[in-house]
């Protein structure tokens, strides 16, 4: 577990790049992040704004192509294959987008929550944490007959077990219906008040308004975050970039702009 608003991840300048029929295509552009213990962040963002990439770097489960990536202080690029396998096993729960990726299709819901604990080297009730997310009937049914919802929140109890370090969820309440999505945001906020970094990509405003810190993403670069009950902000890069909100966009319809600074504010006017 980590000590709460002590930084577990520190990301900056990120880069990721994937191949393309026409060349190299940036995920993500020039990204700073910073995740703290004991609070949930929600990353959002349109569909390829660079969510899902930016959960799998801050999971360890790819390496940034630039920029630097540390976990407690250290960077993340001096560590070995193995050194980042046994990290992920001990100290990282995943949740992916199709939950039963994020299962093991031969054990049972209770083996599942056993078998993360094997994993985590810590004890665990399963019971008591199949309860969690009103479980408790399908302790000994397999993944493939539960049904969408009961996967997700299964899939979310693993990834919880032992209050890992890092908790990261790809879309963890999309498809599921008010009550199961009050379920798992509970549980997601029990493993946060118990030290644990909660990273979630969402479009659920249900999801947003569960976390205490919201992160904007836009064409892979990070447009903006604000805390829980504190104004919206936008995020100026090391660079001096900054990007207005799509709102604005408008105002500016050939991408130009006058900046002036005049008594300690910046005013943008259409030339």
């Amino acid at each position: 577990m980590t000590t709460d608003h002590v930084p577990l991840m520190e990301g900056r300048e990120l880069l990721q790049l994937y191949a393309a029929p026409t060349g190299p295509t940036q995920a993500l552009r020039g990204v700073d992040v910073t995740v703290l213990g004991g609070r949930i962040s929600a990353i959002t963002g349109p569909s390829g704004s660079g969510k899902s990439t930016l959960l799998a770097v801050l999971a360890l489960r790819e390496r940034p192509a630039g920029g630097e990536l540390r976990h407690r202080g250290r960077l993340v690029s001096g560590l070995t294959r193995r050194q980042l396998q046994v990290l992920r096993r001990r100290e990282i729960g995943w949740v992916a987008q199709r939950p039963t990726h994020s299962l093991f299709p031969q054990l049972d819901a209770r083996g599942q929550i056993e078998q993360m604990a094997r994993f985590r080297g810590v004890r665990c009730d399963a019971d008591a944490t199949l309860a969690e997310v009103e479980l408790t009937d399908q302790a000994g049914v397999r993944p493939a007959v539960l049904s969408g919802g009961e996967q997700q929140r299964l899939a979310v109890a693993a990834a919880g077990v032992g209050a890992p370090a890092l908790l990261v969820a790809d879309e963890p309440t999309a498809e599921l219906d008010d009550d199961s999505a009050a379920l798992v945001l509970r549980l997601l906020r029990a493993r946060a008040d118990q030290g644990s970094a909660v990273v979630l990509a969402t479009h659920d405003a249900r999801a947003i308004d569960a976390a205490d810190t919201v992160l904007r993403l836009r064409h892979g670069v990070l447009s903006g975050a604000h805390d829980a009950g504190q104004d919206r902000t936008a995020t100026i890069d090391g660079l001096g970039r900054i990007q207005l909100p799509e709102e604005a966009l408008p105002l500016f319809p050939d991408g130009r702009v006058i900046v002036t600074v005049t008594d300690g504010h910046v005013e943008l006017h259409r030339p």
